[in-house]
């Protein structure tokens, strides 16, 4: 069972149905992470865990941005220099869209981890 890839086909699916907000259960650290790094590139609003007493939920506010996401299985060990290996595999063109990385700093965009030169495990993309 994969939180991360079943928050973010959710998150599509609204998306594609033009809702304004989405609920995901099951809820986990790791897709709150996700979530965050999201939320701070635009591409959802506020979102905010529901404790239910068993794994938990986040609510998610959609702003209607996205495109397309999705999670990267197998997660991948990507080098500072294969960025844009990845960054056309993934997405549609330069400049377009971020991927999700796991980096010993944190989770955190391609972008940020270029400035920060580390690599880390791919998680998902969004644009």
């Amino acid at each position: 069972m994969d939180t991360v890839a079943n928050g973010l086909t959710t998150i599509m699916n609204n998306e594609m149905r033009n809702k304004r907000e989405c609920i995901i259960s099951p809820a986990s650290k790791l897709l709150g992470r996700v979530l965050r790094v999201m939320q701070l590139n635009g591409y959802i609003g506020e979102f905010e865990f529901i404790d239910d007493g068993r794994q938990g939920k986040f609510r998610v506010q959609l702003l209607g941005r996205i495109n397309k996401c999705g999670a990267v299985k197998p997660r991948y060990p990507i080098k500072m220099g294969e960025f844009e290996e990845w960054e056309k595999r993934f997405l549609p063109s330069r400049e377009i869209g971020i991927l999700v990385i796991s980096t010993p700093y944190g989770v955190m965009s391609h972008k940020e981890a270029k400035k920060k030169h580390t690599g880390g495990r791919i998680l998902a993309f969004v644009y």
